[in-house]
């Protein structure tokens, strides 16, 4: 008995090379998928495969039969559920320099300074915009940098500027109609499109932007700013839940709570 212990404790160097390259998968692919709802999908997918292999220790038959019916189907339930992060990764592999993006997806991390959006600036946009009664959609990114959503709009790559914003949601601009995003300190892209919430506990007056702020926030971790062009009222959208009709002092001190605090 001890023998087939101490046998079972040999670790060689391929040991090592294969849980180094396990876990550094594993961290690749958290690095892909934290701040969306394909991480939430994922961590639902591995407790069941979990409590599957559970069920077979301990041999409990019928139970076992139907989760792994379940299992037998999840490699294609996860190339439905994964397919934006999968093609995200395949990119990656197929890009010039594999390495180099892999190695700045996994190591480089900004500074908590330059992680922080320009609250302020947006912050006066909005109050701008309030007051003229100017419609405006803002995302401001979390841990997911929302990279499908920012192909479907138009690329700006520009430092976050007040009078950059309320140029895009000017009413006669191209560029009014859909979402800026926002990711840090720099504004990505504008007229992005965004999922659309089909709850039907949604109030009948919302317009498209209020339900698309509520849309985005269900299946990602950003926050949703809206300005309403009939009312001039600011609200808010995160994890799916609008506040609305916020003052300049309660949406600034909800945007320092989340990205300074």
């Amino acid at each position: 008995m001890i023998l087939l212990f101490l046998d079972f404790l040999k670790v060689n160097i391929s040991d090592i090379v294969d849980i180094i390259s396990v876990a550094l998968l594993f961290y690749l692919l958290y690095r892909l998928i934290r701040g969306s709802a394909a991480f939430n999908i994922f961590i639902g997918l591995l407790l069941i495969y979990l409590l599957w292999k559970l069920v077979v220790l301990f041999r409990m038959e019928l139970l076992s039969e139907l989760l792994g019916q379940f299992i037998s189907v999840g490699i294609i339930a996860i190339i439905i559920v994964f397919q934006p992060e999968i093609r995200q990764f395949l990119l990656l592999i197929g890009s010039k320099n594999p390495l180099k993006r892999a190695n700045r997806l996994l190591w480089k991390e900004r500074s908590k300074y330059q992680n922080i959006p320009k609250i302020n600036i947006i912050m006066k946009a909005c109050a701008n915009m309030s007051a003229s009664q100017t419609g405006a959609l803002i995302i401001v990114t979390r841990e997911n940098n929302l990279d499908d959503y920012v192909q479907t709009g138009e690329i700006i790559n520009s430092q976050t500027s007040r009078e950059l914003i309320e140029t895009i949601f000017f009413k006669n601009t191209p560029l009014h109609d859909g979402a800026l995003i926002i990711n840090r300190q720099t504004m990505v892209a504008a007229r992005c499109i965004l999922p659309i919430s089909r709850r039907e506990d949604i109030p009948s007056y919302l317009g498209l932007r209020h339900r698309s702020a509520i849309g985005i926030t269900e299946l990602t971790d950003s926050i949703a700013i809206v300005v309403s062009e009939q009312t001039g009222s600011m609200s808010y959208c995160i994890v799916g839940k609008i506040k609305q009709n916020v003052s300049y002092k309660e949406l600034k001190a909800f945007l320092e709570y989340i990205y300074v605090s």
